[in-house]
């Protein structure tokens, strides 16, 4: 009888086991690439186009979209900011709750002055971010961004090869997803109602 009885226990445990997995909330689909618990991507101290320092600490509370690039960039970095506008405007009054923030590869020109032109041209509540060629490089490392300069025909003609991709943190600052320049357009005004939705 006793062993009956463990066995008997052992397939009631496994039931409930079964049945609890079933009842448990599943986790959020993502469009984008779903990177929840990497361990890069925790911190950046850069000062923002409107002249005031500034840390992911400065946003908690809202989802934020990072991105990299450079004002001189002819394709890749205006075809972005101008998708996540059109991102935002989707979203309607939700947009309250994000934060798009644009990191400059290229300090040596892209100053303070030169971001507050540029990247509100997209939308009013873009925030452009810059530091010297050290804090550059140590956001770059952190968020496992490339970049390097390219020489032009002119010493200050140059291009930056950079990565492309965007990264989303949720509200409480955590990297959750990935995001392909390319795949914007179709997957990101999903993916931050999704996380809106589920307290991200």
């Amino acid at each position: 009888m006793t062993t009956i009885w463990r066995s008997s226990a052992r397939l009631l445990a496994a039931a409930l086991v079964s049945v609890l997995a079933a009842c448990s909330p599943e986790a959020p689909k993502f469009r984008s690439t779903d990177i929840s618990g990497a361990a890069f991507g925790k911190e950046l101290a850069l000062t923002g186009h409107d002249g005031k320092p500034r840390t992911l600490a400065d946003f908690r509370g809202k989802l934020v979209v990072l991105s990299f690039g450079f004002t001189h960039c002819p394709d890749i970095c205006p075809t972005t900011l101008a998708e996540l506008a059109a991102v935002l405007k989707k979203l309607g009054p939700d947009a309250a709750r994000v934060q798009v923030l644009f990191v400059t590869v290229d300090p040596e020109r892209d100053t303070p002055e030169v971001l507050a032109k540029y990247v509100p041209a997209f939308d009013p509540g873009f925030l452009g971010l810059s530091g010297d060629a050290a804090a550059t490089q140590r956001v770059a490392k952190e968020f496992k961004i490339f970049y390097e300069k390219q020489p032009g025909v002119a010493p200050g003609a140059y291009s930056v090869d950079h990565s492309g991709q965007s990264f989303v943190l949720d509200a409480k600052g955590q990297l959750r997803l990935f995001t392909r320049h390319d795949r914007i357009a179709a997957d990101l005004a999903d993916d931050l109602r999704t996380l809106l939705r589920t307290g991200g």
